[in-house]
């Protein structure tokens, strides 16, 4: 497999991970349960940014290790309005204004774009960028304490997703970390650090501008 099919094969899962057809110290919810932490975030929450490490784990054996390590910085806005950009190993971003999906790779100029439709409602990507209706797309349940953090189950409802589960870590109100299970076992951990609720956000700040002499393929 050559470097372009690699990357563009990489790209594909990013999104589908992302997508899946993809702090603030509170006191008053430092003792709260996930579910309850995590329905005052939803509620009060319309914008956020910050960074994040991105890991797939490999179970080997009873353990697990973590391979395929990316980091970057996020934006969203509800609803379905993200920057999602991969700086590390290498520069990809992930747009989305609310109505379709830009998917660009800097080294191969390249965009795809994807109409955003009823994608995003029961995807990973929902729980941080869709709308407050989570309980329509999901069933929510505690998970237990783990590593320092409150965990919370959300399992789609509908059968036509990536995902059997994901996992929602957090704490003090605020998600820190996200386990992304899909129906072939893999895992992909997202761990959020510099999380900011409701920063000010500029009116055209998800308008994509597709960068000079790009090749743009329609999806």
């Amino acid at each position: 497999m050559n470097q372009t099919v690699r990357r563009t094969f990489s790209i594909a899962q990013h999104a589908a991970r992302l997508v899946a057809a993809c702090a603030f110290v509170v006191p008053a919810v430092a003792s709260a349960s996930a579910l309850d932490q995590f329905k005052t975030f939803v509620s009060t929450t319309k914008a956020a940014k910050g960074e994040f490490v991105q890991k797939q784990v490999k179970s080997v054996g009873k353990g697990e290790t973590a391979a395929n390590s990316s980091t970057g910085t996020f934006l969203f806005a509800r609803p379905g309005k993200f920057i999602w950009t991969y700086q590390k190993p290498y520069e990809q971003l992930l747009q989305a204004d609310g109505q379709k999906l830009y998917i660009y790779d800097k080294d191969l100029n390249q965009v795809t774009v994807k109409q955003l439709g009823d994608a995003l409602g029961s995807s990973p990507a929902a729980i941080l960028f869709g709308s407050n209706d989570l309980e329509k797309n999901f069933t929510l349940k505690e998970a237990g304490a783990k590593d320092g953090l409150e965990w919370l189950e959300a399992t789609p409802k509908t059968k036509d997703t990536t995902f059997d589960r994901i996992g929602i870590g957090l704490k003090d109100g605020v998600p820190q970390a996200m386990e992304l299970r899909d129906s072939f076992g893999q895992v992909s951990l997202l761990t959020f650090r510099k999380f900011e609720k409701n920063p000010s956000i500029a009116a055209d700040q998800f308008r994509f501008v597709v960068p000079k002499g790009a090749d743009v393929f329609q999806q």
